[in-house]
């Protein structure tokens, strides 16, 4: 029971602050629904039709930043091309059109859904606390919204919090559904048409391809150079300090011995190696403890201070296990090596059929962007990893920290 209320209360936090975003995009569109009406009565009488593609323009600049809000919470929604030029052919384009829907409807229902949701919660809090501050209130007056009730003592006011307490029990279930509610006009309306939606699917997917293909002929070229510069190596050395003994063993005894023990000392640098190669092909630790109990591994071994916290039920396949396993350790690699933090922290869990990591630090910052990337910080290889398997990769880092990557990826129902 502790678990659910947890849960719910994170729940509708999170959700507070989906209607708190999707408030402030509310009002971008409804301005933006205002400029449509006036410059649409100015059309009448030909004045606004050189101002329509601005218009036109501004709405696309509000769906846009509605795209990005909902990306934020799990929601991708493809960029539009940019808005035809002609006047005609903008009135034409579906995109448009369907944007024009959305700031119509988000401009006023979903700015009165994020007024209803915030007011929920703020007024709980404002019931709750009214007992700490209604003695300084004038005499004769009711409580917050209740004029028809005379407050006469401290027996009053707690009756006024026992209402806070049914608010805030009626805000834990409701935030979250006016969230979603709120919502629901962006994912229907900014996603791509039905036929360019499948366009992009397939490009998508073969865009997909080809990264798993990248990703899996630079494993193999890693895996090469592994064998290649190391393991082979130390074998080689093996042999020729063998054959070295051999022909030693009946002139030399002494410088027999001595060689042998050096050919034993390369032979377990040699296993040792393979050993490094296997861990990196898929690391038995997965196999033996799970995800958990990796990642415990790899915190363990952090050069910083980290926690864990893991919440994923059951097991997902292997190849999905690996790839997060090597998302924590690259990320983990990077902020004991590049961030200068103090601390990090690794969340993971599981929604439905995807699988959720988080991995935060609070160091210096400034690795997202090309610059980050293309500094040995083993970004690339991350994004790669990811998007073989369809998944989803966000790195904020903005100089000065702290830096946060998200990644999400498919595990099956």
């Amino acid at each position: 029971m502790r678990q659910y209320l947890r849960d719910r209360v994170r729940a509708s936090v999170e959700a507070l602050e989906h209607l708190v975003g999707g408030l402030g995009t509310a009002v971008l569109a409804l301005a933006a629904c205002m400029l449509l009406v006036v410059v649409a009565v100015a059309s009448v009488v030909g004045a606004g039709l050189p101002v329509v593609p601005s218009a036109l323009k501004a709405v696309r600049s509000v769906a846009g930043r509605e795209r990005a809000r909902l990306a934020r919470w799990g929601t991708d929604l493809p960029a539009p091309p940019p808005v035809p030029d002609g006047l005609r052919a903008a009135l034409r384009d579906p995109w448009v059109r369907r944007e024009v829907r959305f700031v119509a409807v988000h401009g006023t229902a979903g700015f009165a859904l994020g007024a209803i949701g915030i007011s929920l919660p703020l007024s709980a809090v404002q019931y709750l606390l009214f007992p700490l501050y209604f003695w300084a209130l004038p005499p004769g007056l009711g409580g917050p919204g209740l004029v028809f009730w005379r407050i006469d003592g401290v027996l009053d006011a707690l009756a006024v919090a026992l209402i806070g307490v049914g608010w805030l029990a009626v805000s834990v279930p409701l935030v979250p559904w006016l969230a979603r509610l709120q919502a629901l006009p962006g994912r229907r309306w900014l996603a791509p048409p039905h036929d360019v939606d499948v366009t992009l699917r397939i490009a998508e997917l073969t865009a997909t391809r080809a990264a798993a293909l990248d990703a899996h002929a630079v494993e193999l070229r890693r895996i090469e150079r592994s064998l290649h510069d190391g393991a082979q190596n130390r074998l080689v050395a093996v042999t020729v300090l063998l054959g070295a003994a051999r022909r030693a063993l009946a002139r030399d005894p002494a410088m027999a011995a001595e060689v042998l023990e050096r050919a034993h000392a390369a032979a377990e640098l040699a296993l040792a190696e393979l050993r490094t190669v296997v861990r990196g092909i898929l690391p038995p630790v997965l196999g033996d403890r799970g995800l958990a109990g990796a990642l415990d591994g790899l915190a363990a071994g952090c050069g910083v201070p980290c926690t864990v916290e893991v919440d994923v039920p059951g097991r997902c396949a292997a190849s999905v296990e690996a790839t997060a396993y090597f998302v924590v350790a690259e990320a983990l690699t990077n902020v004991a090596r590049h961030s200068g933090a103090t601390r990090a922290a690794v969340a993971v869990h599981r929604s439905g059929d995807r699988l959720h990591l988080r991995i935060g630090d609070d160091g210096r910052g400034g690795a997202d962007g090309t610059a980050g990337e293309g500094h040995g910080s083993g970004i690339a290889g991350i994004r790669r990893r990811v998007e073989a398997h369809d998944g989803r990769f966000t790195l904020t880092s903005p100089p000065g920290g702290p830096t946060t990557l998200l990644v999400e990826l498919p595990c099956g129902s």
